[in-house]
């Protein structure tokens, strides 16, 4: 394609936050920075520069921005960005105190309201006196098993107040997903709803709230939050009490931030659980901060009164960086259940509804209402939405032209791609660039990310893994209970030394746009989703017909899913009835995502020589690739056990 699909017009491109913020470095440091790729080296070249006149133009609100800009720069990790600074992450959100929406939120078409920002500050100060009156102070855990609704984001801003870490899944985790991770981080206070709603059903939370508490000895209170029910009944669930009777006592007043280092953790996440357990990655207040707030003003172009949606649930780091929109004092459109209810055009109608200007969203939900021969450009006005975005699994070049011919064609469509790992994005939208077929625009600013061949070298043109060859102030601060280290060190720098590998597999182009064709290392993506194969073992090896079993992701239909490949013990077979206990236990305990589309009964498995299975030569058997190094291998004659299996190609 010689012709981008999308050019900002002149006028956007002037009023364009990024336009401004180019102006000032230039202005500040004598500099001439003549479009991206000049911004984006001088964002890595300059880091110290960059960051510091950022923090100023995005007013990072703090008791001290201190001297020193970045520590130990040269070394990843331990690089240290404003080390003498003190700060609080709510302080930052919580701005406005007007009547102006701060969150407007649908539940599919059952429930509809709003929050201003005044009712926002109230709720928060309640919470956080109540929170405190609980014994929750700075580095406690405060947990959310909940629905993205309004109070969800009160209660994570009330629990930061205090120098808390918050941490959260969807309800839709099953009790085993629920105890895998907050077993390990050992919450004093646990948020939950009543339930929520989902594809037009309604489903109590309670039930399994109740199963999986006795499995987290530290939690010393549940709060439960109204959507099902007006007054939720919370008796069957020892040590609960309403949202209502939990903030009763106390009274709206000035929120008391307390004033943290620039690393003091902010947040848990959870990594996928390839290889066991979930690893939890801690992430600091102050980095997670300014880099967010960056992706929204620079690379969204967010300004105060937008109004920003990402379609997401608790669970997904998105909801992390939507809800850091409100310190750019934008409008958080939040929405909980299903994209799809009533007839998959709820999401559009609560764009027109709400004038939404950023409209997030995920490559699968953009391909499946494609497939569904939705025309939103025929049925909806759309005029407000300035920018579309896209995550979870690669954008595919049909998509891009689905957007752009059938949904609107003046907007920019910014795929964006990052993770859990840093919570946020390693490359994204640039409002004042050109939008390509099947390209992410541009490189994240202050990212200095590069492509790699396998022998360590950058390049441009050829597929290759993605890396970060310098420090960046969302880097995780540590993996929880790694006392040493070298869980972290192993998950990113193992590698290459003092260089951020990923694990996506990528392409730089000659716009200077990536391409990413998913992940290299076994992480499955089914729907965008990243989860991991060891959840998925430790439900289906509970079977005593199943001896051991093997989960790929195998590439199909522009997506991933999920295939399980078991060896069976003597005897056994794996019939219908089976294959469906199977399933079902897996969406018990873990969720739907995680459901094997397809189960295929194997003699063997391959494994190296101590003893692990391998999951890469089966997904690249599977998908008639080269497998390397099969020297490593105990047994590689089994591969061919994976070689053009009928059941895969239908």
């Amino acid at each position: 394609m010689t012709q981008p699909l999308w050019q900002p017009s002149a006028d956007r491109v002037a009023q364009a936050n990024i336009t401004a913020f180019t102006g000032i470095l230039e202005a500040r440091y004598g500099v001439s920075l003549p479009g991206y790729a000049a911004l984006h080296a001088f964002s890595v070249t300059e880091a110290e520069k960059f960051w510091d006149a950022f923090w100023d133009y995005a007013g990072i609100v703090a008791e001290t921005k201190g001297g020193r800009i970045l520590a130990d720069g040269s070394k990843m990790p331990g690089a240290a960005f404003f080390p003498d600074a003190r700060l609080n992450f709510a302080e930052n959100l919580l701005r406005r105190r007007d009547d102006g929406d701060a969150m407007v939120f649908w539940s599919e078409d059952r429930v509809k309201r709003r929050m201003s920002w005044r009712e926002l500050y109230d709720l928060v100060s309640r919470l956080a006196q109540a929170l405190k009156a609980a014994g929750v102070g700075p580095g406690d855990r405060v947990a959310g098993f909940v629905p993205n609704m309004p109070e969800t984001v009160a209660a994570m801003l009330a629990a930061t107040s205090l120098g808390a870490i918050w941490t959260s899944c969807s309800p839709d985790f099953g009790v085993r997903g629920v105890l895998d991770r907050f077993g390990q981080t050992e919450p004093k206070v646990l948020f939950t709803a009543d339930g929520y709603f989902y594809n037009g059903k309604t489903i109590d939370s309670l039930p399994r709230v109740k199963e999986f508490m006795p499995g987290l000895p530290s939690v010393e209170r549940v709060v439960v939050m109204p959507l099902i029910a007006e007054t939720p009944d919370v008796s069957s669930v020892p040590g609960a009490v309403t949202l209502a009777d939990f903030t009763a006592p106390y009274r709206a007043d000035e929120i008391a931030f307390a004033q943290m280092p620039f690393n003091h953790p902010l947040y848990i996440m959870y990594s996928s659980g390839t290889t066991g357990v979930p690893k939890c990655i801690v992430h600091g207040a102050g980095g997670t901060l300014i880099n967010q707030v960056k992706e929204h003003l620079l690379h969204s172009d967010t300004k105060a009164d937008d109004r920003v949606f990402y379609f997401t649930t608790c669970g997904w780091m998105m909801w992390n960086w939507l809800v850091a929109a409100l310190a750019c004092e934008a409008t958080l459109l939040l929405f909980d259940g299903s994209p799809f209810a009533p007839d998959g055009n709820i999401l559009f109608d609560f764009a027109d509804a709400e004038k939404m200007t950023l409209f997030g969203t995920s490559a699968k939900w953009i391909d499946a209402i494609n497939k569904a021969g939705l025309e939103p450009k025929k049925t909806h006005d759309l005029s407000s939405v300035k920018a579309m975005t896209s995550t979870g699994s690669p954008l595919v070049p049909e998509s891009f032209d689905f957007v752009y011919g059938k949904i609107k064609s003046d907007m920019q469509l910014a795929s964006i791609s990052g993770g859990t790992d840093i919570v946020g994005c390693f490359m994204l939208g640039n409002p004042a660039g050109p939008v390509w077929r099947g390209e992410i625009q541009a490189l994240g600013l202050g990212m200095d990310v590069q492509v790699f061949d396998d022998d360590g070298k950058p390049v441009r043109g050829e597929k290759g893994e993605l890396v970060c060859c310098k420090p960046f102030p969302c880097m995780p601060v540590m993996f929880w209970n790694d006392e040493d280290g070298a869980r972290y060190k192993g998950a990113y720098f193992e590698k290459y030394d003092n260089i951020w590998c990923h694990g996506d597999f990528v392409e730089q182009t000659a716009q200077d746009g990536i391409i990413v064709y998913g992940r290299s290392d076994a992480t499955l993506n089914p729907g965008g989703v990243r989860i991991g194969t060891a959840e998925i073992y430790r439900q289906v090896e509970t079977f005593p017909e199943i001896l051991e079993g093997i989960v790929i992701g195998q590439d199909w239909d522009n997506d991933t899913r999920v295939v399980l490949f078991v060896r069976m013990a003597g005897g056994a077979d794996l019939t219908e009835d089976l294959e469906k206990q199977i399933k079902t236990r897996v969406r018990t305990n873990c969720t739907p995502r995680h459901v094997p589309a397809k189960i295929v009964a194997v003699a063997d498995i391959p494994r190296t020589k101590s003893g692990k299975i391998t999951e890469l030569a089966v997904r690249d058997v599977v998908h008639g690739r080269t497998v390397k190094n099969q020297e490593a291998l105990a047994n590689p004659e089994a591969l061919d056990l994976y070689k053009d299996i009928p059941a895969l190609q239908e």
